[in-house]
């Protein structure tokens, strides 16, 4: 089989895009001939190259909204599927999602869209939230099969959206296994470290772990990741006069050997799909302390692998985190509470199986269509 996949960043390496790498990357050693599309180059193509993964730039892919350049990516996507001649077009991210279809629309080519959150979701600025449900609500109709990536996306795309469930597959994400020497140790160490892997951007909600964190002890918090509100979160941790707890260590490429190395992991954000991080997290043995917004939380079972927090609660946040300080037991049982759903739920070869059965499922969708 011949899969196309397109997804607009590449500035970045985050859940989608480890999600494209991952699969793709077991299509290829498979046999599958794998093509990934993304937009201007980026530290994602050089990530993907060094899998071996072909991938092609379309510099007019971007997320923002602008009629000419959106022509111009759907003529490239048109051109890159002509090109390629995949027998089916797997596309993710919302930009990519609409114009990705519809380029397949054009050329006959079966089509899929991941949804790794939607651009609808509760806490998405206006006006985009609403161009983006009324997008969504005419793309379904050209649509073979999408998969969601949560149980919450999929009833919100059905209560929302009005979308029809013989079409929605929830398929949740899953991470390849590391080694055991790169599993954490929740109970050791003094302070304990918290670690939050999230791109800074208007997403993610820094400020509420920075005022969690301001009143606690024996704590240190480490921030991975990069992006354009950085310096703002930097600047307000100096205000609060916590600088000296809080780390702030960039992008890095080795986040799941790093995860050894702290004793909690926290997602704090604004709207989520259904993070990669926290199954990283998870893996790792640690125990997870995550926002309850979308599907954030769905890997969770609370209290026993981790916490969910109301959104923006910084109160509630801080009184977990202050008992996870505090309870080197309670961090230990939660750890291997969470490695065990991990291995139970959210292994990748159960996750590969689900979307090589979407796969074909989109195939025959689009067969009886065609027939029709």
């Amino acid at each position: 089989m011949r899969i196309l996949f397109a997804i607009t960043r590449s500035d970045t390496v985050g859940g989608a895009q480890l999600h494209v790498h991952n699969v793709a990357s077991a299509l290829s050693e498979s046999g599958h001939a794998v093509l990934v599309v993304t937009g201007t180059y980026g530290p994602y193509n050089d990530f993907l190259e060094k899998s071996g993964i072909q991938s092609r730039v379309c510099p007019t892919l971007k997320n923002n909204i602008n009629p000419l350049q959106d022509l111009q990516t759907l003529a490239f996507l048109r051109g890159a599927i002509r090109d390629f001649q995949p027998n089916l077009v797997s596309t993710h991210s919302s930009k990519t999602g609409i114009l990705g279809r519809l380029a397949a629309k054009q050329t006959g080519t079966p089509v899929i869209f991941t949804a790794h959150g939607w651009s609808f979701a509760d806490g998405v600025p206006e006006p985009k939230r609403t161009i983006y449900k009324w997008l969504e609500q005419w793309a379904i109709g050209f649509t073979d099969r999408l998969i969601c990536v949560s149980e919450w996306d999929r009833q919100l795309g059905m209560r929302t959206a009005g979308m029809p469930p013989g079409k929605l597959i929830k398929i949740h994400r899953s991470v390849q296994d590391v080694p055991k020497s790169w599993r954490a140790e929740p109970g050791s160490g003094n302070p304990v470290k918290v670690v939050m892997v999230a791109r800074f951007e208007l997403q993610k909600d820094h400020i509420t772990i920075l005022k969690a964190i301001k009143d606690l002890e024996g704590v240190q918090l480490d921030f991975i990741g990069d992006g354009p509100t950085k310096d703002g979160v930097r600047l307000r941790a100096h205000a609060l006069g916590i600088a000296h707890k809080v780390n702030f260590l960039g992008f890095c490429t080795d986040v799941s050997e790093r995860l050894k190395d702290y004793h909690i992991f926290a997602l704090i954000t604004n709207w989520e799909g259904f993070p990669t991080s926290t199954l990283e997290a998870m893996r790792a043995g640690l125990p997870v302390v995550v926002s309850d917004v979308c599907g954030a939380s769905e890997a969770i079972v609370e209290g026993e692998t981790g916490f969910s927090i109301p959104h923006g609660d910084a109160d509630t946040l801080r009184k977990r985190l202050r008992e996870l300080i505090e309870n080197r037991d309670r961090r230990v049982a939660m750890g291997k509470a969470a490695r065990s759903r991990y291995e139970c739920e959210y292994t990748f070869s159960m996750m590969m199986e689900r979307t090589l059965a979407a796969y074909r499922e989109a195939l025959v969708h689009a067969g009886s269509v065609a027939k029709a």
